[in-house]
């Protein structure tokens, strides 16, 4: 691989919703983004998908995790041999554990696999470098938000807003020299965004998801639940922080005793407003919120943010972007910085005492 100057790189994402594997490329040379290519989505089934939930909150060693392991390498391996024209691949796994505090961050896939399979060089393991320096391990995308920032031009402090199965947000000033910058990124989770409606939906009516909001439209949010949750002295802690994907699961269990489409109701609206609550950590207000992942294609999420933040509040795409495949371009990203010993994370975006590059380097040859 090239020292420096433009390469192509390939990124993959297989996140907290577990519905499938994300693969982009992008042309870049670590610090600007210079093309988008091609792009590529290989759903979970419904039996891999059972698989990798068992796995769920399991550690290296787990009952479930080399099952797990099985299918998240394989899938992998499917979709990411589609792709020509990648000089360096960034895995990043499937989230099982994530216990920044305690026994670490746990991403299950060995990227050493997917080296010899592919036959390219593998940056993979992004997270635990951070965690053992002292940091949260996420979230990760915020230097790529940087760059995107720079990409379309804004000239104005604006945050990204993930929507995964966990929310998080990247408040970014783009005329800061470099994301590596004293006061250029703030970043941090938001609450649960996706995974406890999710759950939800499997739970109740055997659904991946509410399909654009659909149900949670039918129904009527129980606000002071709302209000409740926001309680939870979490919300008030300063950033940067992270949560796991099961940190807010007994929300499911308490609004057992509502119908399917008040208790999705009161689940997105509880997304919305932890997304609210988070402004209140920003260095300085922003005019705009950009949304990513799956959570803004889903109507009636978008309405609550809307109807809870009086900012403008659009769809990545509004600008250009891909929001489908925003978190495998940034691991895509990422790889390059890791290969070229650039920072992937410091202390305003995921609390580490100093500048951290993450990743391990699996080659072919090795």
């Amino acid at each position: 691989m090239r020292k420096e100057g433009e390469l192509w790189a390939l990124g993959t994402m297989s996140g907290t919703s577990l519905d499938g594997v994300d693969a982009a490329m992008i042309k870049t040379d670590g610090h600007a983004i210079y093309a988008f290519g091609p792009a590529a989505y290989r759903p979970y089934s419904p039996d891999e998908q059972a698989t990798l939930r068992a796995a769920l909150g399991q550690w290296p060693g787990g009952s479930d995790v080399a099952a797990a392991a099985e299918i998240i390498e394989t899938a992998h391996a499917e979709l990411l041999s589609r792709f020509s024209g990648a000089e360096l691949l960034g895995f990043h796994g499937q989230t099982l554990a994530h216990d920044p505090a305690g026994l670490g961050t746990h991403q299950c896939g060995n990227g050493a696999f997917l080296a010899q399979a592919l036959g390219l060089p593998v940056v993979w393991d992004f997270r635990s470098a951070d965690v053992t320096m002292g940091g949260q391990g996420a979230p990760l995308a915020p230097f790529y938000h940087f760059a995107l920032a720079r990409f379309i031009g804004a000239t104005e402090p604006l945050a990204f807003l993930n929507l995964g199965g966990i929310g998080n947000l990247t408040w970014i000033d783009p005329t800061a020299p470099s994301p590596e910058s004293p006061g250029a990124l703030l970043a941090f989770d938001t609450g649960p965004a996706n995974a406890p409606l999710n759950d939800l939906m499997m739970s109740r009516l055997g659904l991946a998801h509410d399909a654009n909001g659909a149900l949670a439209a039918r129904g009527q949010a129980d606000e002071g639940f709302v209000t409740k949750v926001l309680t939870d002295p979490w919300f008030d802690h300063p950033p940067p922080k992270s949560l796991d994907r099961n940190d807010f699961h007994g929300l499911i269990e308490r609004l057992e005793l509502l119908s399917d489409e008040d208790a999705g109701a009161t689940l997105t609206a509880i997304a919305a407003a932890s997304v609210a609550a988070a402004q209140k950590h920003f260095p300085a207000p922003v005019t705009r919120i950009l949304v990513t992942g799956g959570g803004r294609l889903n109507a009636t999420l978008m309405g609550e943010l809307r109807n809870r933040i009086p900012v403008q509040i659009d769809p990545v795409e509004s600008v250009g972007l891909d929001g489908d495949m925003l978190e495998a371009q940034a691991f895509a990203f990422l790889a390059v910085r890791v290969m070229r010993k650039m920072a992937t994370s410091g202390p305003d975006t995921t609390g580490a005492p100093t500048l951290v590059g993450g990743g391990q380097v699996s080659r072919p040859d090795a």
